[in-house]
């Protein structure tokens, strides 16, 4: 079994952050921001007012050419898309316990389930959100269709009252938490009492609620 390391507590930071997170609320940037906050690491958080369109200003283009949040700067290094900055923060951090080692057997699970959010959970939640009206109804159809496909195959790694992992907590729990959080905003697990369940276990962890309160 996989056990997370220690990991250093908010009131343990140091006091000079190295990290600078764009954000704007309600966007995938909170993915990063909780991340960040488990991590317990000092960093410091840039709104990005997107009405005043502030991330098509030359200045912000230049870190994601499309305009988007979130964005990370550590440094001379600068990442985008949440899911990157997550693992990429895991690794930097590695001794804080939120990402398998390298060489352990839960490395590949931990890549598996990453990708499983990008590639199917988002895409049918996102579909399934964006759509309305009778004309799409067909293509919200085979949005929630996916959807509930994938949701079986979470409900049965979950069912046992654990996290993605196991007993460990993780990045994959940040991402996938989060999805499925959104999921339950769109009406799309009502019924599904083991996801909720996971969710409201994970939305209850103090950094969590720092993350999702800010």
């Amino acid at each position: 079994m996989w056990a997370r390391s220690a990991f250093a507590l908010p009131d343990e930071r140091d006091e000079t952050p190295e990290l600078k997170l764009y954000f704007a609320p309600r966007t995938r940037a909170t993915r990063p921001r909780w991340m960040l906050e488990e991590l317990g690491v000092p960093y410091e958080i840039v709104t990005v007012d997107l009405d005043a369109k502030e991330n098509r200003e030359p200045g912000y283009l230049r870190m994601h050419p499309l305009g988007r949040v979130p964005v990370l700067v550590d440094g001379d290094i600068t990442v985008f898309e949440s899911i990157a900055i997550c693992m990429y923060l895991a690794d930097k951090c590695a001794e804080r316990g939120l990402a398998p080692p390298v060489a352990s057997p839960f490395r590949a699970p931990y890549y598996q389930w990453l990708l499983f959010c990008a590639s199917t959970i988002e895409p049918a939640i996102g579909r399934w959100a964006q759509h309305g009206g009778d004309v799409a109804e067909a293509e919200r159809e085979k949005a929630r269709a996916r959807f509930d496909e994938a949701t079986e195959v979470l409900t049965g790694v979950l069912a046992s009252g654990g996290h993605m992992l196991g007993e460990a907590f993780s990045t994959v729990d940040v991402i996938v938490g989060s999805n499925l959080n959104w999921a339950r905003r769109v009406g799309l697990l009502e019924g599904r009492h083991v996801l909720s369940g996971y969710v409201d276990r994970l939305l209850a962890r103090p950094a969590a609620l720092r993350a999702f309160g800010a």
